[in-house]
Parts: structure tokens; sequence; C-alpha cells
């Protein structure tokens, strides 16, 4: 069959087309990279369906042929036998000259409509298999994006932490451990210094207070001494 494989090998064939075309495609949007190849994958399966439905039709129509020319044959032998009982034998020659060309023309039939079949059959799983393949793609699509931006959103940070440097970070660290210490040494000093201006005020108000109470007592014991030294007075009767 000259034909054989024929769909197997324009599939390879494409297939490898589009490995090339889509390896020169450029890499800044792969969703339209896709989405393009996705859309020639559907164009070619159009183009497809197009030629099974022509081997279909050629197929149909020489099974319709096939059968006609089989009926026009049975006539034939029909005929030949009735010239031959009635002695016509210019005729039932004519009419066996016929029946082999129509014998003929029906073998010739037969091989066409055989090899159309297969073509047909592979047709068909060329189709089927050309529907998976844009299946298959749409799926490798979403895979592959999502894994790329998965890459991508990686790379992103490495680089990021690649601008980072460690010596600025521990020195950013540093400053805000220094700037905790000193905002707690305020703290605690602040609280030093009330405490002991509050301490320094209890100091005085207890020495006024032991101050006051000697002057009180001092003024008691002046009082007792003027008392006991003052000159007595008879009393008259």
């Amino acid at each position: 069959m000259a034909n054989e494989g024929f769909f197997a090998r324009l599939m390879n064939l494409w297939r490898g087309l589009w490995s090339g075309w889509i390896g020169r495609k450029e890499e800044s949007n792969p969703e339209a990279v896709y989405e393009s190849a996705i859309q020639e994958r559907l164009n070619q399966y159009e183009s497809l369906k197009k030629a099974v439905a022509g081997i279909v039709y050629l197929r149909n129509k020489l099974a319709s042929e096939l059968e006609q020319k089989n009926k026009e044959l049975a006539s034939l032998q029909e005929q030949v036998m009735v010239a031959v009982d009635k002695g016509e034998d210019e005729v039932a020659l004519i009419l066996i000259e016929k029946k082999d060309d129509l014998e003929a023309e029906i073998s010739r039939l037969k091989g066409e409509l055989e090899h159309t079949k297969i073509e047909a059959e592979e047709a068909k799983r060329s189709l089927v298999d050309f529907q998976g393949e844009i299946e298959r793609l749409r799926r490798e699509k979403e895979q592959a994006l999502a894994r790329l931006a998965t890459l991508e959103a990686r790379r992103a940070i490495m680089r990021q932490l690649d601008r980072m440097s460690p010596e600025a970070d521990m020195r950013a660290l540093e400053n805000v451990r220094q700037r905790i210490d000193k905002l707690s040494a305020e703290i605690e000093a602040n609280k030093e210094t009330q405490d002991r201006s509050l301490q320094d005020k209890i100091k005085e108000i207890r020495k006024e207070s032991r101050m006051a109470s000697a002057k009180a007592q001092l003024e008691e014991i002046k009082k007792m001494r003027e008392a006991q030294t003052a000159p007595k007075v008879e009393k008259t009767i």
C-alpha cells in the first residue's frame, strides 16, 4: 500500500516542525506560545477531519459502486444462460465478453475498496490521536505555566537574597540591639533618679519633723525650769 502510514508520517513531520518552531519563539510570553501552538494544532485537526471525510466518502462510493456492479454481473450471468438455452451463440459470446469485462472491473473495485477501507481506518485513528495530542498539549500548557510561575518566584527570591549582604543585616540588627539597650538604660536611669528624689524628700520631712519635736521639747523644758526657779510668794491670811 503506497499510502500506508501516511497519516502517521504526517503527524511525526508536524511534531518535528512544531518543535523547531516553538524553540524559536520568544520566551517573553509562554502562554501566548502555547495558545498559538494549540490553535495551529486545531487548524491541522480541522484539515485532517476534511481529509478523513473525503476518504470515508470515497470508501462509501466505491462500496456502492461495487454493489451495483455485482448486481449487473448477476444479471449478465442470467442473460448468458438464457442465450445459451436459446441457442443464440453470438449473443451469448457478446454477453460473456461483457461479463468478463465486468468481472475485471469488479476485481479492480474490490482492490480499491479494500485499500480505501484501510486508509479510512488509519485516518480515523490518526484523527483520534490528533485530538489526544491537542488535549495533552492543553494539559501541558497548564502544568508548564504553573511550574514556570513557581520557578520564577523562586528565582526572584534567590536574586533578592543575593542582593542582601549578611554584614549589612548584622549591622542593622546590632543597631536595633543598641537602641533597645539605650532605651532600657534611659528608663532605668530615670527610675533611679526619681527614687533618689523621693528618698531625699522623705529624709527632709523626717528631719524637719524631728527638729520640730526637739523644739517643742525644748520649750517644755524651759517652762519647767522657769517654774522651778521662780521665787515663792507667801500667802497672807
